[in-house]
């Protein structure tokens, strides 16, 4: 096989927005999916998502669903097998095929309800894994690569080494793991193996306790990515590998990371149907209007010139939300009005609240979720603050740059591949990393960003914003043709070219 071959891919995941989202990961399939039918080459015809059909998954009204009726094993059936009705529906860039089985998705919650995980989430995923691979058997179609995603996908490749090796269709199939999460293995207790559908080749894998399905993906993938080159080199290491560091280092080079795309035809202050004014890098005029529109909104005065710093997203330790909190008071010290968009951990929720009564026109906190007020925030704040203790790759530091918004970020996973720090690329840089995760090294990182923000030479701080926005981080431009590339290296190695 040449480098030029057509691909023929199958992409497995337990979310693919807009369909079915709890997180990022939902978010990175759907741009993942659309961005490779537009790599040059690559492939002949559209990458096909199979995704169970849960129960709140909505169709767009006169969307187009042909139904195939697939016979897959499931050795909870009456007779070993079952039919599975597959729903097919062209999405925005990729064919959607829907795994219409209501016991197994037909639930609250996409993974379990409030008394925890479901106790058959081994069946349930693999009976996803294996109706994809039966589907594509039962219509005689070649799998060139299984594009896995996360532990929830993994079933798939027990099951084409396991019980389909000798298979035309799908035996030969490459396989690409991408880990998203690593906290979060799949695992399957011995008494519950039989789930995945195996049958007695079941039995040989894991050990007396049973079974870890990330662990087994990492070992069985071709290849094995992640989603940016920092967090590779980080959860190598114990501290961060989640009990997944020895199998990566194992690897060796078949491990790398890919940094995230960012979707920008979504998010575009160009065309953002929410902000106050539009504007791009040649006008950013009404960047200026977003601001004061942000700032009446959230009742301080739009004509004061202090910069104002932004935190989006999910309250946690995670997100260094206790940093941002226990420097507060320094932040308004050096003239700083503090926003703050996100909910979650009311422990460092109630410091930040009694704070911002204290001080409502220097403090904004909004703790719930604002779709319309995260792009108001970016198109209108002065900084971004992503204090992450780690952060595999991050999206919002990319929105932020591309709205002209300049990130205060600590130097780890993604934040480090996306950001380049002004003092260290003075003529290069985009925003201003710190190094450990403590409060004083947080605030001189702000403090170093509102010095340059209010220095007497605009063009310092107008050349910096121009160089954010005109950062490339397109899933087409870098991202795509990355795992195209990794896709044919996997596939070459199934191969043994």
């Amino acid at each position: 096989m040449t480098t030029t071959n057509p691909l023929n891919i199958l992409l497995l995941s337990a979310e693919v927005v807009p369909f079915a989202k709890t997180g990022g990961l939902a978010d990175v399939v759907d741009a993942l999916a659309r961005a490779l039918g537009h790599v040059p080459r690559a492939m002949t015809e559209p990458v096909e998502v199979f995704l169970p059909r849960y129960r709140d998954v909505q169709l767009a009204a006169g969307s187009a669903a042909a139904i195939r009726i697939v016979r897959v094993p499931d050795p909870f059936a009456a007779d070993g097998r079952r039919d599975v009705p597959i729903l097919t529906t062209i999405a925005d860039g990729y064919r959607l095929r829907l795994v219409d089985v209501p016991e197994a998705y037909d639930r609250d919650g996409y993974y379990g309800g409030a008394a925890g995980d479901f106790a058959d989430n081994e069946w349930r995923f693999g009976l996803l894994c294996r109706a994809a691979l039966e589907t594509r058997r039962d219509e005689g179609r070649r799998v060139d690569l299984l594009a896995l995603h996360d532990w929830h996908a993994c079933p798939a490749i027990l099951q084409r080494d396991l019980v389909l090796a000798g298979d035309p269709v799908v035996g030969r199939a490459a396989a690409v793991l991408t880990v998203h999460n690593p906290a979060f293995h799949g695992w399957v207790s011995r008494d519950r193996v039989v789930g995945l559908g195996l049958g007695i080749a079941g039995e040989s894998i894991g050990d007396a306790s049973g079974l870890d399905l990330l662990a087994e993906g990492v070992r069985r993938a071709e290849i094995v990515t992640t989603v940016s080159p920092g967090y590779a080199r980080e959860i190598l290491g114990q501290d961060q590998g989640m009990g997944l560091d020895a199998e990566l280092r194992a690897r060796g080079d078949r491990f790398v990371g890919i940094l995230n795309g960012l979707d920008t035809g979504l998010w575009d202050p160009a065309t953002d149907p929410v902000i106050a004014a539009r504007y791009d890098l040649a006008g950013r005029s009404g960047k200026a209007a977003c601001r004061a529109d942000l700032l009446a909104r959230l009742g301080m005065d739009p004509a004061d010139a202090g910069p104002v710093a932004a935190m989006v997203g999910r309250v946690h330790w995670q997100k260094g939300s206790d940093l941002v909190a226990a420097a507060a008071g320094e932040l308004l010290e050096l003239g700083v009005r503090l926003v703050v968009l996100g909910c979650g951990d009311d422990a460092l929720l109630d410091p930040a609240r009694a704070v911002a009564r204290d001080r409502p026109d220097r403090i904004a906190l909004v703790d719930r979720f604002d779709r319309d007020l995260s792009r108001r925030i970016y198109a209108g704040a002065d900084l971004l603050l992503m204090p992450s203790r780690f952060e595999p790759c991050g999206q919002a530091q990319m929105i932020a740059l591309r709205y002209g918004t300049p990130p205060v970020a600590r130097r780890t996973g993604g934040l480090a591949d996306s950001i380049l720090d002004l003092d260290e690329w003075p003529d290069a840089g985009t925003g201003f990393l710190f190094e450990e995760a403590t409060r004083p090294a947080f605030v001189a990182a702000v403090e170093r960003a509102v010095t340059v923000f209010s220095g007497a030479d605009r063009s310092a701080w107008g050349g910096l914003v121009g160089r954010g926005m005109a950062a490339d981080f397109s899933w087409e431009t870098a991202s795509a043709r990355a795992y195209v590339g990794t896709y044919r290296r996997a596939i070459r190695l199934r191969r043994g070219s």
